[in-house]
């Protein structure tokens, strides 16, 4: 997985009526755009994630 900063990372609920996540990217940590990420999440909080299998990267419109 590869991002930049400013694309939107979001996360598919694996829970049944829990709906998915999605994020602005505001920092990448990792080698060549790799995780872990700084996340802003819809709900203004941030935090540090390294996604797991359930989650994408959709490119920022540029």
């Amino acid at each position: 997985m590869q991002a930049h900063v400013g694309d939107r990372l979001v996360t598919e609920s694996n829970k049944v009526d829990t709906p998915r996540r999605e994020g602005e990217i505001v920092e990448v940590r990792g080698a060549d755009g790799g995780p872990p990420y700084v996340v802003r999440w819809a709900d203004g909080h941030e935090g540090l994630v390294y996604p797991g299998d359930d989650a994408h990267v959709v490119a920022a419109d540029n």
